[in-house]
């Protein structure tokens, strides 16, 4: 059985009936994260119909109308990806994913899909590719948008899970608008960077009722990222679990409400593969009741990885005036 490394220690190769046991344990392991998005993993609960499920893509591929792909990690499976529908004719298809959390953070869904989609458009001949997505599927989302998708439109209300209706999102990319990876202008990439960044400090909104998502950091940064706070005497130097579990404590606990930061100026430089941003951000909030404001700077560094750009490494510095503390969203 052939498998195509997607680095990282991972590797992407066909799924089929005969690997129904494994299929069965991964899903069991991942059904409370995928089964709402992922339909078909409901249907999925025994050996039986783990099988049944892998048989489906063994004679949709043996129809040219469909395939599906593991995400191996060291050797386990985590996840993968699909084409759900494949329509040569039309030269239209749908590429869907899902993945367990000890997949998660790598990039490699978005990795994994752009093999798809490659093959799908330069060896196949497909002229469009498409991704429907539930409206509250957040990471889903930004799988879309790493894969230069742009959003059609809503379906609204077209699927039920549990008695719940949801609105469908659909995003496609055209053959026409998928330039080789080296051929990304600059303005592209200045503005993936700015989108990573973005997605950073949004993580940590809480303002109107809203839930902070620090585990879009992950996303974000390649695994071994480190993050610096270097407001004291002394740098304090965070792998990226050690900065993320204190801080959505703080913004889910009542410590910190209300709290957002803005970048409000920022000078960008890249060169080839590396890249380096100094933004100027302010911040606001209630810390422990009482309302703050504060500003200051940070310095991001980017590497280019197979899964898009990434950061690799933050520090950030508070302006003198601010006393709680809270830096790069809560330091």
């Amino acid at each position: 059985m052939f498998t195509l490394p997607l680095g990282d220690h991972a590797e992407l190769g066909p799924l089929e009936p005969w690997q129904a046991p494994e299929f069965l344990s991964h899903i069991d392991r991942a059904r409370a994260s995928v089964d709402p998005w992922i339909p078909w993993a409901t249907f999925s609960t025994d050996l039986d119909s783990a099988t049944a499920s892998l048989q489906r893509y063994a004679d949709r591929l043996a129809d040219d109308t469909g395939r599906i792909y593991g995400i191996r990690l060291d050797g386990t499976l985590v996840g993968g990806v699909m084409f759900t529908r494949f329509d040569s004719a039309s030269g239209v298809c749908e590429v869907g994913c899902w993945l367990e959390r000890a997949g998660e953070g790598r990039g490699l869904v978005t990795r994994a899909c752009r093999v798809l989609i490659d093959w799908a458009f330069q060896e196949r001949g497909m002229s469009r590719v498409e991704w429907w997505v539930a409206s509250g599927n957040s990471r889903s989302i930004e799988v879309a948008r790493r894969l230069g998708m742009t959003r059609d439109g809503v379906l609204r209300q077209r699927s039920s899970y549990r008695g719940v209706r949801y609105d469908t999102e659909v995003w496609s990319v055209l053959a026409t608008e998928r330039p080789p990876a080296a051929e990304v202008p600059e303005a592209g990439v200045r503005a993936e960077l700015a989108r990573l960044m973005g997605v950073f400090v949004g993580g940590f909104t809480n303002t109107g009722g809203s839930r902070p998502d620090l585990g879009v950091i992950r996303d974000v940064f390649i695994p071994q990222g480190m993050i610096i706070a270097n407001v004291g005497d002394e740098p304090v130097i965070y792998n990226l679990d050690a900065f993320i579990e204190p801080r959505q404590k703080m913004l889910t606990d009542g410590t910190l409400t209300e709290f957002s930061e803005r970048e409000v100026a920022e000078r960008t430089e890249i060169f080839g593969s590396v890249a380096h941003r100094f933004s100027e951000y302010r911040k606001s909030g209630f810390h422990r009741g009482e309302w703050f404001e504060g500003s200051g700077c940070k310095t991001t560094q980017f590497v280019r990885t197979p899964a898009g750009w990434k950061m690799s490494s933050l520090a950030w510095d508070d302006a003198p005036a601010i006393a709680t503390g809270t830096g790069t969203g809560t330091g």
